[in-house]
This record gives C-alpha cells, structure tokens and sequence, in this order.
C-alpha cells in the first residue's frame, strides 16, 4: 500500500493549501495529533509546489522522495504513517478542487486538469481491494472506530459517481469564461489607457516620436542583413517568424488578426501572395502601417486608406515578378503599429500548391518550395504552420515540408484555421482533438492552436471576427467537452504565444550573432592593416562620392583650355582629315590643266561642292571627337598623378556614357556652311606676310605627299643596289618586274618632261615591247599603277619647283599677273585652304567654349547621379578586393 501511494501521489505536485486544524476530518486531526508535535523536529516544512507555466510548458512528474528520517523506524510504525498521510492527502482533495473553481483563470484550470489525469490513471478497483480490513486496522492502530469512519469515507470518496466530475467540469468552464471576460474588459481598458500615454510627450517621459522602438530597430537590423545575405551569400540567424502554410488555408486571415486590420489584398481561389511581405508588428498611438522606402502612413481605422494599402501591396507584388514568372523571392518590408499589437517580425511566404495551374510559370512550384526552405531553414525562425480545418488532412503539403526543415518541432507553432467548419463537417470531432494534439500529422510542435477567422467574407471587420470566434468557441462542444483546451483556442492566445517565443529566440540568438560579426570584424581590420595601412577605409559609396568629385574637377579643367590650344588642335585636326581630298580631288585635276582660267574655274566648282555636301559635317565630326580627346585626356593625367587604379573602370564607363548622350547642337552646321563658303570665295591677299605663310603651307603640303609617294615606289621596287649589299636583302620577282617597269616609264618622262596624267595606249604597248625585248613579261595594268605613281612624283617635284619661284611673286599677283609669265594659281587656292581653316577652327572654338564643354559637363552630372543610384553598376565598375574589404567591414559594423 506504501509503494503504491509513493507512486501515485507525488509530494511535489499541484497546489498545497494551508487547512486549519479544527477543519480537518477526525482522522486528519488524529495523524496532525501524533506526527506534528516535537517528536521528530529534523522533518523540513511542507514547500509550496506553485508553478508558473505557459500554454508551451507541462507540469513534469517527479519521482517522490523518501521521507527523511525514516532509517531508525520500525516497519510498523512506516506502514502507520504512511496509512495516515494517505488518508490526509484525500481528504484534503475536496478542499483543493473547491478552491480551484473559486480561483478562476489559468492556473485553477491547469491544477484541475493535472488531478484530473492522475484520478484517470488510478485502478479505484484495485485500490479499493488493496486496501487493508478492518481487523488488520485495529492491530495496527490504538483509535479502531475512528481509522474505520475514515476507510468507509475513503472508500465512498473512491466509488463516488462519475456525475459529479462532470458537474464540477462544467462549474469550472462557467468560471473560466467569466474570468476571461473580466480579462478582456480589463485588457480593452488598458489598451484605451497605453494610447493615451502614448500620445501624451508633455513632460518627455516616452519619446516614442524621437527614438525608434525596439521592434523597430530590430527590423531594420533585419533589413540590413537581407543586404548583406545578398552580396556576400551569407546566412542571417537572427529570428523571426515564418508564416507557411497551403495556398488558401487561410494564413493571410490569422495574419490579419494578428495585426488587427484587413491589410492584405484577396481574391476568391486565385494567387494573391506573389513574394515575401516582412510585417513589424509594434505598439503605437495610432493604428497604422507604413512601408520601409516611403514616407505615407496608412490609417488602418479608415476603409479608404485599407484598400489604398491593399492596391498598393498587390502593385509591389506584381511589380517584383519578372516577366515569364508567377512568384518572386524579393521581400516587400511593412511595419504595423497600433495599441494593444505584439511586438514581433513576420514574414508571409506565398502558398504551397501542389498543381501548377493555366497561367503560371511551369517552374512555380519549385520557386514557392525554394522560397519557402530559404526562409525555414534559419536555425532561429520560428515556422508558424497554417493548416485549413475544413478539408482533408491528407491533403496537407506544407506538413511534410515543415517536418523536412525542423524534425524534433523545436521552433514550429501549429495554427488550425476553419474550426468552424471542420466541427461542422467531420463526421468526427474528436479528428479536430487528434489534429491539435500533435497526433494525426507527422510533425511535431511547440504548441498546437485552434482558431476562426471569420466567415469566409472579405468583408467582415476585424471585431466582427473577433466576437464570432469568441462565441463560436463558447458554444463549441469541442471546449466544453474538453477536446480542446481553453489556451489552446482564439487568435489573440496564438498571437501571445508567438510573440513570446519570438523574443525569447531574439534574447537568445542576438548576443551570440554579435560575438560572431565582432570575430569577423576583427578578421576584417586584422587584413586590412597588413594590406592597406596607408589607406582609409572606404566603402563602395564613399569611394564612388570619391571619384565623382574627382570627374567633375576634370571636366571643369576643360573650360581653362586656352583659345589659342583649342584652335591649333581644331585647325590640325581638321587638316589632316580634309587634306586627301583637297589634294587629290580639287588641287592634281585643277593642276594638271593647260592655263590658269581653267585652273580657277575648276577650283571653284570643286570648292563649292566640297562645301555644301561635307566640309560642314567632317568640321563637326573634328571639333566632336577633339572634345572627346581633350576629356580624356585631362581624366587620363589626373589618373597618372592618383595613381589608384581602382577607379579606371568606373571613368571609362562615365567617359562612353556622357559622349553617347552628348548630341552635337545641329543648327551649328547651317552658320559654319555660310561661314566656309565665304572664306573660300576670298581671293584677296592683303599682304606679303599671308602670301608667305600660304607658301609655306603648300610646300609643306606637297612635301608631305612628295614623302608619301617615295615611300609607296620604293615598296614597289623593292630594296636599292645599297641595301641589297650592306643589308643582305633581295628583290622578289614582282618587285623585280615593278622595278624594270620603273626604269623604262623614267626614260619616257625624261624625253616628255610635261607630258600629261594619262598614259597613252601606244605608249603603254611601246614599254612593253621593250620590256620583252630585255626578257621581262609585263601586264599593262601594271604598266599604268606604276606609272601613276611615277607621274605623281614627277608632278609634285615640279609643283615644289613652282612653290620656290612663287616666293618672289607677291607683286605680280597684286597686278594680276598682267605681263608676266610667271601665274601662281596655286599658291592663292592653299591660301584660301589655310584661311577657311582658321575660321572654320576659330567658330568650332567659340561653340566649345559657349556651348559643348558646358552641355557635356551637364551630361557627366547625370550619368554620374543615375550611377550613383545603380547599386548593381557600382557593384559591377568600382571593384577589387580592396573595396571588397571595405565593404565587409561596414556590413559588420
């Protein structure tokens, strides 16, 4: 009998009250009488066995422990005491369930349902017969009339009918739900009283408007992270909780009531959940919500700014989604603040589905599983498991998947929705008892929860749903028969729960990520004092801020070129891309005519078709890319003084972009045209310094061709009689054929020192023959190539011959070569040239100074504010380990 009270009644358990002795049943006062005096004053007090716990916690059974003392006794008086003390315990079992009822709340019901379990598990049969007779009593104790009074009591206790459990269950569930109302009104009443000290800052007790709540900064630590996690492929472990569950199960409805406001957009049966949406929940004055990357606060207590914020999350949603895709991994931040909301950070994950339906990606899916386990699979999230009430558990998808990513239930909450009408449907209940108690799907839990969230409208109110489900849950037989239990049931016992979980995973999980961003902040400076000790360290934008200022100097630096440089640069340039065409197209055909009325007429046909079709484009065509030249040129010598070449890529990129955007003013084509064409048609040299200069220019000029066509005649021939003794070189048969062609076409130009360009068919069958005669097998086409070649510089030498007299010839042309043989046409025509150039360079100057260096300043402006908003062309042009570091080493601050 001792072994089996030590078992089934243990010392440590339920709540142990204080009975006055006069209260005490005869046999109580009896045992009180004989085992409480001074007989054995080494026995400890009785320990009071309260215990807080939460819907997440039980009770655990402790082993009883043997009773001190008890080594010196006698079996007798062992097998006595422990009789007695059984005796006691029972008895004071009506006095514990009385004041448990009259307690009220949480721990009444707890207490009640631990006496309950154990009553259950007790055999009243065998103990019944256990216990002893009355003979073997009255050997044992002297009182024999007042132990049997008290076994006849015990034993009527025992056999007692079940009815009035039952009766004692229903006065239990009364004063529970009293209890809960009165909780209720008095959360409603504080609730009204924290708003209105929140709003109150008179005296600067709560400057909630100037600093940012816990939750707050938390959150954006969260953000921060998602930054991080995405440029460096690291994992975040910081908590928060992920809300998964199957495509309409109802998980965006608990959600809603957990921030009490319809926020999110629906639609009946369709995908409404496109990407993650991070929710921070927080206490605040006034009902509200914001988003991370805008200014507008929405008023949850008015119905036109819940369907602006629901039209505005739906066009985030879609706005992430790429073309071709149904779903999208980019997380969409929101905070919610209100009186009364628990503070927490959720992340709502679009709906597992098991069929991909017409109108979706075929990869979907596997994205919504790939999403879901990127979420999961943080050791320190905490996995809010939404499961739809009203259809078949087989059905579930997301249960398999929640048990892959947490397997022993350390950190997953399970939510039934549709109570409702999973009570109304289920043949059943007691399925509903087998779901909530963990023993139907294959995954285990925290903490099992039952909730209702509305009727299935989009239209209910927040407190609509709220009384529904409190009524519901009232008349539900699934409470009242003790299916389920009383904090396992409402939205608000769930949002509690989570919220208590939540900050206990942060409280333990943020130290701990401290000291691992401190480990890897130390590693981070430890390499960037050996490597870079001379250096500050500059992140990715500070380095782009940088190098911004650096490209805007260097582009001021072009409104400090002198005129005089842009000239000489514009009036070079510009030569050098004309000058093929006024020497080969207007100059050699005018030239080779036979008087100098000819030679004129042809110079200005030739000059004026040359201006009205593209002397005016290749001038622009020059001053543009002389622009361009000069820009990076003055970029490429600030680099050469820097010497950090971490920035090269970042200027070139800038250079292109601002030249591309940069379009040339072309109503300056039409003024250079009239501007040209005017130089061109002045014939008049008013003094002997410009006839000089325009000699000089045209000798300079027929040298330069001189020099040009040597060198393309001794390519032809090949190496001379000294190059082939003193460097070993040989002619090839071709060059040998060229250089006999060569020969015969000299002696021809000797014996007709004035013949003209062409050469003649019978002249050209002439050197043929005598090619042959001396061996030598010749086409006549390269006959003729060699020729031109030939004539070119038999011509330019006599043109330099002329250019030499003409030096003398200022005075005959002041007199228009009246009565004179010498005419030097020429030497006026490279005048002409040389003045169209000066002007042309000295207007192309003028429109940089005014006008392009300016218009292009502006574009590098903007190409360098639309970069410095491209994070991903930051990322792509200012790049190195260098910047690599630096960019660790801000991410760990």
């Amino acid at each position: 009998l001792c072994m089996a009270c030590r078992n089934l009644v243990s010392t440590n358990m339920g709540v142990r009250f204080r009975v006055p002795l006069q209260k005490l049943h005869p046999l109580s006062r009896a045992i009180h009488h004989r085992y409480s005096g001074n007989s054995n004053p080494q026995r400890p007090p009785h320990r009071t066995a309260a215990r807080y716990f939460t819907s997440m916690s039980r009770l655990p059974m402790r082993p009883p422990k043997p009773p001190p003392g008890s080594g010196g006794r006698s079996y007798q008086q062992q097998r006595n005491f422990w009789v007695a003390r059984l005796a006691a315990r029972l008895l004071k079992l009506r006095y514990l369930l009385l004041g448990t009822a009259v307690g009220g709340g949480y721990t009444a019901k707890k207490t009640y349902e631990e006496w309950k379990d154990m009553l259950e598990q007790i055999d009243f049969d065998k103990l019944a017969k256990a216990l002893p007779e009355m003979e073997e009593i009255a050997k044992l104790l002297p009182d024999m009339d007042k132990i049997g009074e008290n076994f006849t009591f015990l034993k009527s206790l025992l056999s007692s009918d079940k009815e009035k459990i039952d009766q004692l269950q229903e006065e239990l569930l009364r004063t529970q739900l009293k209890y809960q109302r009165m909780l209720e009104r008095l959360e409603k009443e504080n609730k009204e009283l924290r708003k209105v000290v929140l709003q109150k800052d008179d005296k600067g007790i709560h400057q909630r408007k100037v600093k940012k709540s816990l939750i707050d900064l938390y959150s954006e630590v969260l953000d921060i992270l998602s930054d991080y996690d995405a440029n460096y492929n690291t994992q975040d472990h910081l908590p928060r909780v992920v809300v998964v569950g199957d495509q309409s199960a109802g998980k965006t409805s608990v959600l809603e009531m957990i921030a009490q406001a319809r926020i999110f957009p629906r639609g009946s049966g369709e995908m409404m959940t496109r990407s993650p949406v991070k929710v921070t929940l927080s206490e605040g004055p006034h009902h509200v919500a914001l988003f991370k990357d805008s200014g507008r606060e929405f008023d949850l207590t008015k119905e036109e700014d819940l369907a602006a914020l629901r039209h505005e999350i739906e066009l985030r949603m879609r706005k992430s989604v790429k073309e071709g895709q149904t779903v999208s991994s980019e997380t969409i931040s929101l905070s919610v603040k209100g009186p009364g909301i628990q503070r927490m950070v959720l992340v709502d994950l679009p709906g597992v589905i098991s069929t991909v339906t017409t109108g979706m990606a075929s990869d979907t899916k596997e994205t919504i599983f790939s999403i879901s386990k990127a979420y999961m699979q943080n050791p320190n999230a905490i996995i809010l498991c939404i499961q739809d009430g009203s259809v078949d558990a087989e059905r579930s998808i997301v249960t398999d998947l929640v048990s892959q990513m947490d397997p022993q239930g350390k950190r997953t909450i399970f939510v039934l929705t549709k109570v409702d009408l999973a009570e109304k449907n289920l043949a059943s209940p007691s399925r509903i008892q087998q779901i909530v108690e963990g023993k139907l799907f294959p995954m285990k839990a925290l903490g099992y929860f039952a909730v209702v969230t509305g009727k299935g409208s989009s239209g209910e109110s927040i407190e609509s749903i709220k009384d529904y489900e409190e009524d519901f849950f009232q008349n539900s037989r699934l409470l009242r028969d003790g299916m389920l239990k009383a904090h396992q049931v409402t939205t608000k016992n769930l949002s509690l729960a989570v919220s208590d979980c939540f900050w206990k995973m942060v409280r333990e999980s943020v130290e701990q990520q401290a000291d691992v961003f401190k480990a890897s902040r130390f590693n981070l400076e430890t390499e960037w004092k050996n490597n870079y000790p001379r250096l500050r360290e500059l992140d990715r934008n500070e380095l782009y801020e940088k190098v911004k200022n650096e490209i805007l100097d260097e582009v001021i630096s072009l409104s400090q070129v002198t005129p005089q440089h842009w000239e000489a640069i514009l009036q070079k340039k510009l030569w050098e891309r004309v000058s093929t065409h006024v020497i080969e197209n207007i100059y050699l055909p005018a030239a080779q005519t036979m008087d100098s009325g000819t030679f004129n007429t042809t110079v200005d046909i030739k000059l004026k078709q040359w201006t009205d079709k593209q002397l005016p484009h290749k001038a622009l065509e020059v001053a543009w890319e002389t622009l361009q030249e000069e820009f990076a040129r003055f970029m490429a010598e600030y680099r050469g003084k820097d010497q950090d070449d971490i920035f090269d890529k970042l200027k070139e990129a800038v250079k292109d972009e601002s030249i591309k955007r940069h379009k040339w003013n072309e109503r300056a084509m039409d003024s250079l045209r009239v501007i040209q064409h005017n130089a061109l048609e002045d014939r008049s040299i008013t003094d002997k310094p410009q006839w000089d200069a325009a000699i000089q220019f045209m000798e300079e000029t027929l040298q330069s061709r001189l020099k040009d066509t040597e060198s393309v005649i001794r390519d032809m021939v090949g190496p001379d009689w000294k190059q082939r003794w003193l460097n070993w070189k040989n002619r090839t048969p071709d060059q040998h054929i060229r250089n006999e062609t060569k020969n015969e076409l000299e002696r021809l130009l000797k014996l007709h020192d004035d013949h003209t360009a062409y050469l003649a068919n019978d002249e050209v069958t002439t050197v043929r023959k005598n090619l042959e005669g001396r061996g030598v097998e010749v086409d006549p086409v390269l006959i003729k190539d060699t020729w031109h070649q030939l004539y070119r510089r038999h011509f330019l030498q006599k043109a330099l011959s002329h250019c030499n007299l003409c030096k003398r010839g200022f005075y005959y042309y002041q007199r228009h070569f009246v009565d004179s043989e010498l005419e030097c046409n020429d030497v006026v025509l490279f005048w002409r040239i040389q003045r169209m150039l000066v002007i042309t360079a000295n207007t192309l100057r003028q429109q940089l100074t005014n006008t392009e260096v300016r218009r292009l300043e502006k574009n590098v402006k903007e190409v360098l504010d639309d970069f410095g908003e491209d994070m991903e062309k930051k990322t792509q042009l200012i790049t190195g380990r260098r910047v690599q570091l630096a960019e660790d080493l801000s991410k760990t601050c």
